[in-house]
């Protein structure tokens, strides 16, 4: 499991805990009689640590999702690149499709691609 995936693990669990916290204090209120300030404080402060949790939960789903992502197409332009034989002579739009990123026109002189696997070169 990477360091994400534990993290996401984490947080997942975190976010049970608080919300099993914040459904006990509900009914603790609704059924003993409790200062209402002091509820209101208790109840904020696990709204705000379900918040935090929630919203770093969603940051590394993210990350976790785009390394995903950018292995598919490395691992995609790898075997690309394994298929070719020798010297390409012709242009083949899906092996142009399937290796190259973007092409960055600066000037007449400077013309730079990059490929999937983020290399870059000067053309």
């Amino acid at each position: 499991m990477s360091g994400f995936e534990a993290e996401k693990a984490e947080l997942e669990q975190e976010m049970v805990v608080v919300s099993k916290m914040m459904q006990q204090s509900i009914y603790e209120n609704a059924h003993v009689a409790l200062d209402q300030t002091e509820y209101q404080k208790h109840y904020d402060g696990l709204t705000e640590r379900f918040g935090k949790a929630k919203a770093r939960l969603e940051k590394v789903a993210a990350a976790i999702s785009d390394k995903t992502t950018r292995q598919a197409t490395i691992e995609n332009f790898l075997k690309e690149l394994q298929t070719l034989d020798g010297i390409i002579t012709e242009f083949d739009p899906m092996l142009w499709v399937s290796l190259v990123d973007f092409i960055t026109v600066n000037s007449k002189d400077d013309v730079r691609v990059t490929f999937k696997d983020s290399t870059e070169i000067q053309a």
